[in-house]
């Protein structure tokens, strides 16, 4: 079988899939539901050395690789903008995983605190200059929450920015995704891998898509070909085999574990603000996005919270040629000056000479107990101390301690599943305007597979909806005009 014959037959099924779109009920929430699924066609190795070639569709077909938030965010805009365009989405495993997953299962959609651009571009180590252009004045924070809120999912903007559903449940923004891509005829397939790609001679893409249980292989000609599939190696070798070039991925948001026994035991215990800052031997230069302000929790394992996550992004190529090997200095009352700290214990002594220092912390401090009497092992002052026994030194060195703890970072640990790498193709490599490359016409490429990824607090998500409706809306213009002149 020829790619003519594979694509012709992908049309006929996509149309009659198309078709059975009509048939559609809705749920009590306002999704549009469709029909039962319609089997996929398969192609054997065998049967396509043996067809003969046959004239393909004339409708023009895009296919998506990947089915997270870019790709099928992309998909929808793509049959929005261009409805005769035909729209398949490959994903291998499941339909849009992280989201299911992010924010502890309630999907972080967006960060409704970052009206600026400006503002906004600086919450992505790679890519934070490249985006402060035009990027999200085509499909910002605003223009997200209201494609939702307008599709019927409730959103909710909480005290630091992060935006939820109000269901508090990334099915609502799922389950919103995936009926508005069968409602307007996208077709979404799963347990698929495309494991090659090449430009013909007429500019159309030569796919090779493979199952992951079954021995089958299905080559497809497309007209235009979007490549969202995330940190996944798939696409990194897709853009190689197009003439891309990739910047080696490593990760990016992670905790840190820390080799402190007694810290260890304060697992659960967090810190409303402070100031991380880190210290690698590789890096002599000052890099001010090395010392971060925010939440801190401690962990059974070390450090995490958004604080350390922020650093862990921007510092995530210094600290993987470091091999995840630092010194972190944490000030833990980062709105006192080290003078006025100091003076503040010297009272504290004075009022309560005959009292336990364990007993008795200075309130304003904020601090748990479990926390004081951590820094007061350190300073290697015993439980019973009284603050009598408490010299002026003892009193320095506490001080020291709450605005400059030092702790050695001692590797990396996974931020759960809601994994995160900096690297990709090169943002140089790319229109920003419209998405597409500038190597190949009509490769389009947005999400997580390029060199771009965001701090913590809805950002990546951002990212991969505002490249996925400008690359949505590109393809959508370019084939719609391909019509008309087809029909002309």
């Amino acid at each position: 079988m020829s790619f003519s014959l594979a694509r012709y037959l992908l049309n006929l099924h996509l149309s009659f899939s198309s078709r059975t779109a009509s048939t559609r009920a809705t749920n009590n929430h306002g999704y549009i539901l469709l029909a039962p699924k319609v089997n996929t066609t398969k192609f054997t190795t065998t049967a396509i050395l043996r067809e003969e070639p046959q004239k393909p569709s004339a409708e023009e077909l895009l296919v998506v690789v990947g089915g997270g938030a870019a790709g099928v965010y992309g998909a929808i805009r793509a049959k929005t903008v261009a409805p005769n365009l035909k729209v398949l989405v490959i994903e291998k495993g499941k339909l849009l995983s992280k989201v299911k997953v992010s924010g502890g299962g309630r999907c972080n959609v967006t960060n409704g605190h970052c009206a600026d651009n400006l503002v906004l571009a600086d919450n992505y180590p790679r890519g934070n200059k490249e985006l402060r252009g035009s990027f999200f004045n085509m499909h910002g924070p605003m223009d997200t929450m209201s494609w939702f809120v307008d599709r019927g999912v409730d959103l909710k903007t909480e005290d630091d920015g992060r935006v939820f559903p109000v269901s508090n449940s990334s099915s609502s923004v799922i389950d919103c995704l995936l009926s508005e891509a069968k409602c307007i005829g996208v077709s979404l397939q799963t347990g698929k891998v495309v494991t090659s790609a090449s430009a013909s001679a007429s500019g159309k893409f030569l796919l090779k898509m493979e199952r992951r249980t079954l021995k089958s292989v299905e080559l497809v000609e497309a007209d235009y070909l979007l490549i969202a599939s995330g940190s996944s190696p798939q696409g990194h070798n897709l853009a190689v085999q197009l003439g891309h070039s990739i910047i080696d991925p490593v990760p990016s948001l992670f905790t840190f574990k820390i080799e402190d026994a007694q810290l260890i035991e304060l697992s659960g215990v967090t810190f409303s603000k402070v100031i991380v800052k880190l210290k690698l031997e590789n890096v002599q230069r000052n890099i001010p996005h090395l010392t971060q302000i925010g939440p801190m929790l401690v962990t059974h394992w070390g450090l995490s919270g958004p604080a350390i996550l922020r650093l862990s992004a921007w510092g995530a190529r210094y600290l993987y040629t470091s091999g995840y090997k630092g010194k972190l200095i944490v000030d833990f009352v980062p709105d006192l000056h080290i003078e006025d700290l100091k003076s503040m214990l010297s009272q504290q002594k004075n009022r309560f000479l005959k009292q336990k220092v364990l007993n008795s912390c200075p309130v304003e401090l904020r601090l748990v107990k479990r926390f004081w009497k951590y820094i007061l092992d350190r300073e290697g002052l015993m439980g019973d101390t009284l603050w009598a026994s408490v010299s002026n030194n003892s009193l320095v060195s506490i001080a020291n301690l709450l605005k400059h703890c030092t702790f050695e970072v001692k590797g990396k640990g996974q931020f759960k599943d809601e994994f995160v790498t900096a690297g990709g193709v090169p943002l140089s490599e790319i229109h920003l305007n419209t998405m597409e490359s500038r190597i190949q016409p009509n490769i389009y490429f947005a999400g997580e597979v390029l060199n771009v990824d965001g701090v913590t607090g809805g950002f990546n998500f951002q990212n991969a909806w505002s490249g996925g409706y400008i690359a949505g809306s590109s393809i959508g213009r370019v084939a719609g005009n391909a019509n008309l002149e087809g029909a002309m």
